[in-house]
């Protein structure tokens, strides 16, 4: 029996039998909490934590730190704030720290996607965020970041705050070792003209030493402190077998470094102490200015989460913490302040400034029961909100969320740029050993500057930066417009786009369906039909059935509903066969429907038909007449019948219509389309669901079903169809900008090749050539984040994005 706790070194009183299996071995434990802690960091897989530790854990603070900090994120409370659950399977945005090319998003990528229960994981290396997935019957979050955590780089729950801390943190460290980098750089730049130059005249040999030791004394911290982050970033590349950006640099400093220093003590040879110091300062005086330009990207989706504010007014006057609240809480929301949670308007009419999610200044009204989402700006009127999901549910959260998926799934080019950098610097270093060798047998006196000229220069940062820094900065303006892109080739395909293809009801229509008459047949009342047709039309989210919501009877139910789609619904009420749909579905017969009439049977007899109203959107002719102007066809592809559809189609002026369509109808549309055009579907609803998965590219309304928008690559928050025309001329200004990048890096480096190989090139002229390259992508990246006048069709209406569907807002996923 062991005679001192194996956790805390404490003894192990007599009569106790508290033990934990460690490293393979039955250990003794002191006490309960020695034994629960122990046996958390071993469930955890952190045992390691025994094999390391340099003395025994205080009972006072029985897991370390780190390992206490990952282990809170298991809980189930803590998780609620950040993590979002779907059956098996768990999702988190993390902020990573230590991320700083493309080969640190590879390696973190390779390696947890290879660990066990990861689902996915995406790399954002211009924001510095992951999206990871895990099945949580597998592992734990904290195995996960305690994984990323032995690859050597932080990882954290995203949030917009602590991420804030974090960059400035960050950036406080630089200019610490930036300023120690330019101070030294100064200092020994004048050593080294009067070495070089001899400016005093002819020095004695004893005042070169002296100048030579004064270098290397201020060189000295230069290359242990300042360059730190070099050698960080090289080490993590090559313990897991690969070649980072840093790495030729790590190389080129340190050998530079023992050269020189040798030739000091023996007094014989060059010394680099002037280039070391500048290298450094100049790669780090880049990095910095990188960081602040990439940062200004990345800000954007993070601000969003900032309008959220962080408490709330509960009815009763007390205020607490936004993210404590729960669904059904009721809170006062003051005029001028911003929503703090999606929910529903309960006492009044009141006008909500929704421009951060449709990018419309107007205000909007909503009704009494009408959503209003999180950090949008009330009116002038103090109203009381229903909250209706948690904060990590909301419309807001998902905005990021989404971004966040967009801006981490790379598109084909920015995978290639990323391959063609890892190869590109194991190319630097056996072309750096082969003019080394040249150079020796040559020009020995130069082969080493030669060397170090051709590793800094040609090192491929800007390829790698070429694309991820536009394709930040463009989602981030794409979400200024009102659309949040889904899938990485959203972008890419948007510019082929030659075959535009439209749903009718809710796309090219308000969607806002009203009833403007209703005739009865037989022995029904008016009051009957409606309580009946709205107990069926519960069931379905189409806009149609919306307009039957406010006749809904709450005695009157209905059972075995099944919704046949693009058909009508069926289903028993109070014993009776119903069916409600088009008049071929509910009536069993061939003859034509009516415009706009929705028909009701009861017991397969014709009880009703509603008449209702759908107006066409505002900005719905001048859409069509844009995709004309550039030469797009158009195609109306509708379930609703050619009577209804006709109609809007020859007013809007589309090329083609397809009435009475299926789902796979419509599905079948699509395949049987020439391999020519390159299609864009845009639709609302359930029936669009298969469609929009199978276009080329997908667009989903706002306020559209669930369905639809999990489906689509691309979500239209607001109403604004010709918002996709200003996100087309986006996408196109994008991928200039991204051949423009690529063309720079690599036209740069492949013209600085040649010059460093043959001695033209000096050290110093390489760091600023390495460094401006990267800095002018991502500036010329940034150009996409300007904004340019208004929409290019101005319109007061706003679309009222949300609707009331079991107690929460979703957005899909």
């Amino acid at each position: 029996m062991e005679k001192s706790c194996y956790h805390c070194g404490e003894d192990v009183p007599e009569n106790t039998n508290y033990r934990v299996t460690i490293l393979k071995e039955s250990r003794g434990m002191c006490c309960p909490g020695c034994e629960s802690v122990a046996q958390t960091i071993v469930d955890s897989g952190l045992s390691s934590y025994y094999q390391y530790r340099t003395e025994k854990a205080e009972r006072v603070d029985l897991v370390p730190e780190q390992l206490q900090s990952l282990i809170h994120y298991d809980n189930e409370q803590v998780q609620s704030e950040f993590v979002r659950n779907d059956e098996n399977t768990s999702e988190v945005t993390l902020s990573l720290d230590g991320v700083s090319c493309a080969a640190c998003a590879w390696l973190i990528e390779k390696k947890m996607n290879a660990h066990k229960g990861v689902v996915r994981i995406h790399v954002n290396t211009a924001t510095h965020r992951a999206l990871l997935s895990w099945d949580k019957t597998q592992t734990k979050l904290s195995e996960l970041l305690s994984a990323i955590h032995k690859l050597g780089y932080k990882a954290a729950p995203f949030e917009a705050d602590k991420q804030e801390e974090t960059y400035y943190r960050a950036m406080k460290q630089y200019l610490y070792k930036l300023g120690i980098a330019g101070l030294a750089t100064m200092q020994v730049m004048m050593l080294a003209v009067a070495l070089y130059l001899e400016v005093f005249g002819n020095l004695e040999p004893e005042f070169k030493h002296y100048f030579r030791v004064v270098s290397l004394i201020f060189a000295t911290p230069v290359l242990l402190y300042s360059a730190l982050p070099f050698y960080m970033n090289a080490w993590r590349s090559l313990k897991a077998r690969t070649l980072g950006m840093d790495v030729p640099v790590s190389i080129a400093l340190i050998f530079a470094y023992f050269a020189s220093l040798i030739a000091t003590f023996t007094q014989s040879g060059e010394v680099f102490f002037e280039s070391i110091s500048m290298f450094t300062f100049f790669l780090l005086l880049g990095r910095f200015l990188e960081m602040r330009a990439r940062r200004k990207a990345a800000a954007a989706s993070a601000n969003l989460l900032k309008l959220v504010p962080a408490m709330a007014t509960l009815e009763d006057g007390n205020q607490v913490p936004v993210k404590t609240l729960s669904i059904g809480d009721r809170v006062r929301v003051l005029a001028g302040e911003h929503v703090p949670a999606d929910g529903y308007v309960l006492d009044k009419a009141v006008f909500v400034d929704e421009s951060m999610l449709t990018g419309e200044s107007l205000h909007v009204k909503k009704s009494t029961g009408e959503t209003v989402y999180a950090g949008t700006i009330n009116g002038e009127q103090t109203f009381t909100l229903e909250v209706a999901c948690r904060k990590q549910e909301s419309m807001i959260a998902n905005i990021v969320r989404l971004q966040d998926e967009a801006q981490a799934t790379k598109p084909k080019i920015a995978e290639i740029a990323d391959i063609v950098a890892r190869y590109f610097v194991a190319a630097i270093l056996i072309i750096s050993a082969c003019t080394y060798f040249y150079w020796q047998q040559n020009q020995p006196e130069d082969a080493f500057w030669i060397m170090l000229a051709v590793l800094v220069a040609t090192c491929p940062c800007a390829l790698s930066l070429a694309t991820p820094t536009a394709i930040t900065c463009s989602t981030s303006r794409m979400g200024d417009l009102g659309i949040l892109l889904r899938k990485s080739h959203a972008i890419e395909t948007l510019c082929k786009i030659n075959h535009v293809i439209v749903d009718k009801t809710g796309t090219l229509t308000e969607g806002k369906v009203s009833l403007s008459s209703v005739t009865t047949f037989g022995q029904w009342q008016e009051s009957q039909v409606l309580a009946i047709a709205s107990a069926l039309e519960a069931h379905a989210n189409h806009p149609i059935a919306v307009a039957f919501r406010p006749h809904i009877d709450d005695s009157i139910t209905a059972e075995a509903v099944e919704n046949h789609i693009g058909s009508g619904l069926t289903g028993t009420v109070n014993n009776l066969d119903c069916k409600i749909g088009s008049y071929t579905f509910a009536c069993d017969s061939t003859i034509a429907n009516t415009p706009h009439t929705v028909y009701l049977s009861i017991n397969d007899e014709l009880a009703a038909t509603f008449t209702y109203s759908d107006p066409i959107r505002e900005s719905s002719q001048g859409f069509i007449q844009s995709l004309k102007d550039l030469g797009i066809r158009t195609t109306l592809l509708t379930g609703d019948n050619e009577l209804n559809a006709a109609p809007v189609a020859k007013q809007l002026g589309i090329d083609e219509l397809k009435a009475g369509v299926s789902p796979e109808g419509k599905l079948n549309y699509f395949n049987g389309l020439p391999k020519k055009d390159v299609s864009l579907m845009i639709g609302d609803g359930i029936n669009d669901a298969p469609t929009l998965a199978g276009a080329h590219l997908s667009v989903a309304m706002g306020g559209g079903t669930d369905v639809a928008k999990s489906s689509a690559d691309m979500v239209l928050l607001g109403d604004k169809l010709d918002k996709l025309i200003e996100a087309r001329t986006l996408a196109l200004k994008t991928r200039k900008i991204i051949r423009e990048n690529l063309a720079w890096s690599l036209g740069y480096n492949l013209l600085i090749l040649p010059l460093a190989v043959c001695g033209l090139v000096a050290p110093y002229i390489a760091v600023v050539g390495m460094s401006a390259s990267s800095i002018i992508v991502v500036t010329n990246s940034l150009r996409l984040l300007n904004k340019h006048g208004k929409s290019i069709h101005s319109d007061s209406h706003s679309n009222r994005t949300g609707r009331r569907s079991g107690g929460r807002i979703s957005m899909g996923s």
